[in-house]
């Protein structure tokens, strides 16, 4: 993985086209914004836009049309669920993926690409906090975020700065290389999770992320949606940190089985009434937790093993 960047956005200077760029907007009642957003991708020089809309009741697709954008209607739901059938139709050989929502600026885009284009990274991730405006984020969603980064900086043991951002840069050949699941929000942790599984080159860019404008409303519901990033993020480290996912539960588990123990034994010791079931249960719990926790063990080694495997095959191609 790439160290995280510490150059402004500002500092990257446009080139004259980006027609091997496709700009991915997911969009789903966004006619407040989508014109705005499509005309400032194509006036920083990125005439291949596509908005798939996620049948939209109000005239997004329409004015998204209007102001040049490629549209086409998702066979399916979520946003995940449109990256994925976005991605077959798009041939170039890099992605600009952003919301449709006014939120990403289309001037950070430059420094959104150019290290995919100049062969530093294969995934790149714009940095919201790096330059969040006042009112961009809730404090809600604020404390989530920084939760489930630091959830996912703790299960991978990388700090990706902000693996919910949805300004996102990729080679069209990683991607095709992930084994990308999800059908809602929880698709740019998986983005994420995918990077680390299959060693694509990251790198974070910091960018301003600024405030939806008043008469557009947001389609993220913070507590339904946070729980399903949490489960989507606890699932995806069954592969990539298995000692962390079994042994979880394998802890857990022992845990009970003590306390369950414990109580047992207060209450032979106290008033001499044995309680034979619940000693049962509890000499259960402890050892099928105690089962789990090994079997994150081994699938760990079993893992690493084939990472250095892998990273030997690497270097014998290069």
């Amino acid at each position: 993985m790439k160290a995280v960047s510490d150059s402004s956005a500002e500092a990257v200077r446009p080139p004259s086209s980006y027609d091997d760029v496709s700009v991915l907007l997911p969009a789903l009642n966004e006619a407040e914004t989508i014109g705005s957003v499509v005309e400032g991708f194509r006036e920083q020089g990125f005439s291949n836009v596509l908005v798939i809309d996620g049948d939209s009741t109000d005239t997004t697709r329409e004015i998204a049309t209007i102001h040049g954008a490629r549209v086409i209607t998702q066979s399916g739901e979520g946003k995940g669920q449109a990256v994925r059938e976005a991605l077959s139709e798009i041939d170039t050989a890099y992605v600009l993926m952003a919301d449709g929502d006014g939120t990403y600026r289309p001037e950070d885009a430059h420094a959104m690409v150019e290290p995919i284009r100049s062969g530093d990274a294969e995934h790149v991730i714009g940095d919201r906090f790096a330059g969040m405006t006042e009112g961009a984020m809730s404090r809600l969603n604020h404390a989530g975020n920084r939760a489930i980064n630091g959830a996912f900086a703790y299960v991978h043991g990388r700090d990706l700065g902000d693996i919910l951002s949805g300004y996102r840069a990729f080679t069209h050949e990683s991607a095709e290389r992930m084994a990308l699941t999800q059908d809602g929000f929880g698709i740019e942790t998986e983005l994420a999770v995918e990077c680390m599984r299959q060693n694509v080159p990251t790198t974070v860019v910091p960018i301003r992320y600024e405030p939806r404008p008043n008469a557009s409303e947001t389609n993220l519901r913070p507590f339904r949606d946070g729980g399903l990033i949490v489960l989507t993020l606890y699932r995806l480290a069954r592969t990539h940190n298995p000692l962390f996912y079994f042994g979880s539960v394998g802890v857990s588990t022992m845990c009970l089985g003590l306390v369950a123990a414990a109580w047992v034994g207060y209450r032979w010791l106290v008033y001499t009434t044995a309680h034979e079931v619940i000693a049962l249960f509890a000499a259960s719990s402890f050892l099928f937790g105690m089962q789990l926790v090994v079997f994150g063990l081994l699938s760990d080694l079993i893992v690493t093993l084939h990472r250095e495997q892998m990273r030997r095959l690497d270097d014998r191609e290069r």
